[in-house]
Order: structure tokens, then sequence, then C-alpha cells
């Protein structure tokens, strides 16, 4: 059975480290702890194809920009013949707390560029998408400059650890299915 795992954030070293791009980081870190590189001269995007179990995962890092994401996440699903129940996208929200995480099987955009243009061009919100919590921390009229810059000190120290737990959500969700997983790990 085939996954496609998109992490969602923007191409470019003044992106490389931003909120925005947390689903890159975190689709880093899953390449890097199976020892698969990402190839970077995809159509659409970078590249890493991982085995986990009897599973295999394709991850996707988007060379779209964000707001053109869903152009990226067809292409993809339609090459690997992937089913859009086996897809999930990891996203940075403004709505949760540093850190927090929550799996859901479907839902709105909310206010997500990266989303709205992927549910435009899947025409559903009938897709898991893995969210990671950036706070909203930032003067009204700002939000723009927040998602566009690094975190901070304290929040880099915490990010390992949330990144990791991050990395085992999409395991269980690709081994165990979106419910389990959800009631494993959203509580926390």
């Amino acid at each position: 059975m085939k996954y496609l795992i998109v992490g969602l954030g923007n191409i470019g070293r003044e992106y490389e480290d931003t909120r925005h791009n947390i689903g890159f980081m975190i689709l880093d870190a899953l390449a890097k702890a199976s020892n698969v590189v990402f190839d970077v001269n995809k159509r659409y995007g970078a590249i890493a194809e991982m085995k986990l179990k009897n599973k295999q995962l394709v991850l996707l890092k988007p060379s779209t920009y964000m707001n053109l994401s869903g152009n990226a996440v067809r292409y993809w699903l339609q090459k690997e013949k992937i089913e859009p129940a086996n897809l999930l996208i990891v996203v940075d929200d403004l709505a949760l707390s540093f850190g927090a995480l929550r799996l859901k099987p479907k839902g709105s955009d909310a206010g997500h560029n990266g989303l709205k243009h992927i549910q435009e061009i899947l025409g559903t919100t009938q897709y898991n998408r893995l969210r990671f919590g950036i706070g909203s921390d930032f003067p009204q009229g700002t939000q723009i400059d927040f998602v566009l810059n690094p975190f901070t000190g304290e929040e880099q120290k915490r990010l390992p650890e949330r990144i990791e737990i991050a990395c085992e959500m999409i395991k269980s969700f690709c081994l165990a299915g979106v419910d389990v997983t959800m009631n494993q790990f959203n509580k926390k």
C-alpha cells in the first residue's frame, strides 16, 4: 500500500527555518531517520521514498510555493496512483499553540493558502492533515511576518521533540490508520 506524505513549505534559503516551513522540516527529519535522501530534481518538488513495514511512503516537499501546493499534490497522487484516503498533508497552524499536534481526516482550510489551493485542485476537503501548532503571538496585521520568521530561541529548544512526535504520528497514520492515530496522539 502506498501513501503520499506532503510537507508544506516554501522553497528557497530565505524560507528554510521559518514557521511556515514546518512541513518541510518534519519530512526532512522523517527522511533522515529512515536514511533516505530527497531527489530535488523531480517534477513539482523534492521526492523521497521509504518503506515502513509493508507500506511504501512517497514524501513530497512541493516546489510550487505554498499558494500553489495543490498542483504538486494532484500530480503525485495521479503519478503514483495513490488514493486520496492515503494522502497526508503536514502543515503549520496558527490556531494551535506552539508544538501542539492534531491529526484530522478532513476540515476547512482555516485561512491557510496551501490548504486552500489543495482543496480547490482536489475539489474536496476530505483529505488527512497533520496540523503543527506555530502559535499566534503576533500583533494584529503582522501574520505574514510571523509565519515567515524563524521560531524563537525557546521554541527552537522544544522543536526537535515536537518534530519527532510528528514523525511518529505519520508512521502511525500509515500503519494503524487515521482513527487509531487520532485517539493515541490528539489527546496529548
